[in-house]
């Protein structure tokens, strides 16, 4: 995916005013995501990304284990919004992802994550 289309569609889903929000939204949720991946998963995630992105992923936090309350709870705290805002932000930019990368690629993010990550990227949550 382009990098103007996957913005669009953040946008799109989102209902962001304009593209900057957009942007501002998904380097954000970006970089959130990318710290509860080891730094291969990053690499991976980052390559199948639109170059003006990659280094959201790339240049992200260090790698820490926290569940989805807790990412929802620092992505409101970033975004200056509430958790369900941000419930809102993350599945807008997630479900693009989830789009915009392989399914082999997805399988490998989701089984990184604990559950409740998976609904934010439009799929079933593993049992």
């Amino acid at each position: 995916m382009r990098y103007d289309e996957f913005l669009a569609t953040v946008r799109e889903r989102g209902e962001y005013a304009d593209q900057a929000e957009a942007e501002r939204t998904t380097r954000i949720v970006l970089g959130l995501l990318a710290q509860r991946l080891v730094d291969g998963e990053r690499t991976d995630l980052a390559a199948q990304l639109p170059g003006q992105l990659q280094d959201a992923v790339l240049t992200a936090g260090p790698q820490e284990t926290f569940g989805v309350e807790e990412f929802l709870r620092r992505l409101a705290g970033e975004l200056s919004a509430t958790e369900e805002t941000a419930r809102w932000d993350a599945s807008a930019v997630l479900t693009t992802l989830a789009e915009a990368v392989s399914g082999g690629e997805l399988n490998q993010i989701l089984t990184q994550l604990p559950a409740g990550y998976a609904p934010l990227f439009g799929k079933a949550d593993l049992a």
